[in-house]
């Protein structure tokens, strides 16, 4: 064991932070409140990695995870955790991916043995069949959640606009069929000794522990897996001054229950300052049905059943900010496009009022108090944290500084960002012409590799959608 830190207690709860002699780094958090204890794992790789012709990678080796090991065949993974009482997944995003288990405390050293076995010993249990089997499950995913979905490849579209080619976000973590095709078993072998190493992944463990046994238990079971010193660097996810010149749009003519308008705004990375003005001023604009966006299309003009405005958080390229607006009746795109350029207009001009800052303010802290409160949302917040921003302990004081930003530098974000000219643009049109009928429900569309299950959502949950969007998922598939 080298480089342990002291714990530190901040926020309410403590945080030990350790690195093995192999680079693995663990973050432990002890909390006795109920008999559950979370492990969280996140290795430094996803989508953003990939290189051209081999999109979708990192998703279909998440799902190669769950397909056994040396020691755990087959689907024992599941069966193992799942007949101790837990719960257990893994998800792919732009910029890494997760495997996490949820258990009775009693079980913890199972959920580290099965992780630790799957990372030291995968190749000896990855043949063709399993590659073949997985690829299937992928590209079915692929068509149930994407392709044969109305609305379903909005976010892949808009990524797209958004971001030029050769861009490691000009991409979806779902990746395309003929790159899920062209994928050979010795891809997916190179591609597991290059990134599913102990110096490349973060782990964490949160709840009713004894720090001092988990991590004996941790050393234990990691420990002797070797370290891998191979892993280039992303790529630069910046976007250059006049790699996109003005406004990129797109307009679509499918099967969907009613005309749409949505846009993706580049905003400033996560991590910054800006980037939690950013979040503000969006929650502001188009967050639930008090949010101005909803105020006056829904409620006001009528011309909407659903609108909203939501931040997908990016560490390694710009945010997006993630706009979506599903017509109502005979109103076109065109009509609601005016309307939000007109509120878009008004509030770069004057800013959120006291009372739209304080509640924009509370609703962000309820949502990030809600996650930190359960033990799976802790973990995995501690792993982002040191994935993303090299310190786990960052995450207690991370909704303090969106209560620190002023009401003048959220009007100061959306003046500058919240323009045509730094924006992509999506329009639908039914295919059957105006009056298809239009549908208040979710639409599906995932991003977390095993695919955020709703690129469109309703006003409540567009930021939600934004970031299942750029998410799939692919353990239980």
């Amino acid at each position: 064991m080298a480089n342990p830190a002291p714990a530190s207690t901040t926020g309410g709860f403590t945080i030990s932070q350790h690195r093995l002699d192999n680079g693995l780094r663990v973050v432990l958090s002890e909390d006795h409140l109920t008999p559950v204890a979370a492990v969280c794992l996140w290795y430094d790789v996803g989508s953003r990695h990939e290189v051209a012709g081999r999109t979708g990678l990192a998703h279909l080796f998440e799902h190669l995870m769950f397909q056994g090991s040396a020691q755990v065949p087959g689907n024992g993974h599941f069966e193992l955790v799942q007949g101790a009482g837990g719960s257990l997944n893994g998800t792919t995003s732009f910029e890494r991916t997760n495997y996490f288990e949820t258990l009775p405390a009693h079980q913890l050293e199972l959920a580290l043995w099965l992780e630790a076995d799957r990372m030291g010993s995968l190749l000896t249990a990855l043949d063709q069949t399993s590659l073949d089997n997985q690829r299937d499950v992928v590209k079915n995913e692929r068509r149930q959640r994407y392709d044969n979905v109305p609305y379903g490849t909005s976010f892949e579209h808009l990524v797209a606009l958004a971001f030029p080619e050769g861009h490691p976000y000009h991409h979806t973590p779902i990746g395309s069929m003929a790159d899920l095709d062209a994928a050979t078993l010795e891809d997916v072998q190179a591609f597991f000794r290059t990134y599913y190493a102990p110096n490349n992944a973060v782990l964490s463990v949160v709840g009713d522990i004894d720090p001092e046994r988990t991590l004996a238990w941790i050393e234990k079971y990691f420990g002797s897996i070797p370290a891998h010193d191979g892993k280039p660097e992303p790529r630069d996810g910046s976007v250059p001054p006049g790699a996109l010149t003005g406004e990129q749009r797109l307009h679509l003519v499918e099967d969907v229950p009613a005309r749409a308008l949505m846009a993706a705004y580049r905003l400033p990375a996560d991590g910054t300052r800006e980037a939690d003005a950013a979040d503000l001023a969006l929650t502001v604009l188009g967050s639930g049905e008090s949010s101005r966006l909803y105020n006056r299309l829904v409620r006001r003009d009528r011309t909407a059943v659903t609108a909203g405005f939501g931040l997908l958080r990016l560490a390694g390229a710009p945010s997006l900010g993630w706009l979506d607006v599903k017509t109502s009746g005979e109103a076109g795109t065109d009509e609601v496009e005016a309307a939000v350029a007109e509120e878009l207009a008004r509030f770069a001009a004057e800013g959120p009022t006291p009372e739209e800052l304080e509640r924009a303010q509370a609703q962000i802290e309820r949502e990030w108090l809600d996650r930190l409160d359960t033990v799976s949302g802790r973990a995995d917040e501690l792993c982002r944290y040191a994935v993303l921003f090299g310190d786990p302990e960052l995450v207690p004081t991370a909704v303090g500084r969106v209560l620190e930003v002023t009401a003048e530098e959220v009007r100061e974000v959306a003046a500058r960002y919240l323009v045509p000219d730094n924006r992509a643009v999506l329009t639908y049109e039914p295919a059957g012409g105006a009056g298809a009928e239009s549908d208040e429900s979710d639409d599906a569309g995932d991003e977390d590799s095993d695919v955020a299950d709703a690129a469109a959502t309703d006003a409540a949950e567009s930021d939600a959608a934004a970031t299942d969007a750029a998410t799939a998922e692919g353990g239980a598939a």
